[in-house]
């Protein structure tokens, strides 16, 4: 016997419902032109990979009293780094707060080499982010289900979503309700964290999201908040969240 046929609204409806379920985030990746495109794949051209050598030096150099390095304690970076970019900010009971991934290599090297802290941004601290994200890519972004980051992650939504400057705009409204529209000529993009640590075009360097954010308060003419700053670790926490699930693609690049 033949299964009864559903009436065309059921069918209608049933698609629907499943139109709703679909995921549609998108990475930034997907918005660039074939060339940015292919500059990000090739690994030979991908000027992030620069920084991704100089993180592999770093990670094998004695440093400090005791002269550790990194492999002495955790490896080989390969098997220590597998999947750990995509599971950053967490939190970090001696500091009392969440740690980007640039915290926690700070906090290895000030508490186990006992060295000074890299400054933010500094080639060797990009480095070694580079690294790890380059050792998780294809990871998907996996938020720490952490009790003591909710507070965080839901400061960081609110900041998300608020106004700020002197341009009277909030996170929200560039990049979920004018996502795809252009912007000076530029997609914009939905703004997933899943390339970072990123070589932009525009900068012609390798950046942090913490730059890529800085930027942004600056772009709105708000007071823009100093490194680690617990607004940017809570935005970070938030941006994150939104995009759990995506794989991580970092380190990339982007225009």
């Amino acid at each position: 016997m033949k299964p009864p046929r559903l009436p065309a609204a059921l069918l209608l409806l049933a698609s629907l419902g499943l139109a709703a379920d679909a995921d549609t985030r998108r990475s930034g990746f997907a918005d660039m032109s074939p060339a940015t495109q292919a500059l990000q794949r090739d690994e030979t051209q991908n000027p992030a990979l620069l920084w991704v050598r100089g993180g592999e030096a770093e990670w094998t150099t004695p440093a400090g009293v005791q002269q550790r390095s990194c492999a002495a304690c955790h490896g080989a970076a390969e098997r220590a780094l597998r999947g750990v970019a995509a599971r950053y900010p967490a939190f970090d009971a001696v500091a009392g707060k969440p740690l980007t991934l640039a915290g926690r290599i700070n906090a290895c090297r000030v508490r186990h080499q006992q060295m000074p802290a890299w400054a933010a941004e500094s080639d060797s601290l990009l480095g070694l982010q580079a690294l790890a994200a380059r050792h998780a890519r294809g990871a998907p972004i996996e938020a720490p289900a952490d009790p003591r980051l909710t507070p965080w992650r839901m400061r960081g939504e609110r900041l998300y979503s608020q106004r700020i400057g002197q341009l009277d705009l909030s996170c929200t409204q560039c990049h979920d309700q004018l996502a795809g529209r252009r912007l000076g000529g530029s997609v914009i993009p939905q703004g997933h964290p899943t390339a970072y640590p990123v070589y932009r075009l525009e900068w012609q360097a390798l950046g942090s999201l913490q730059r890529r954010l800085r930027g942004c308060f600056a772009g709105v003419r708000a007071d823009v908040p100093p490194w680690d700053a617990d607004e940017l670790l809570a935005l970070e926490l938030h941006l994150m969240q939104r995009a759990a699930g995506m794989p991580l693609e970092g380190p990339g690049v982007r225009p």
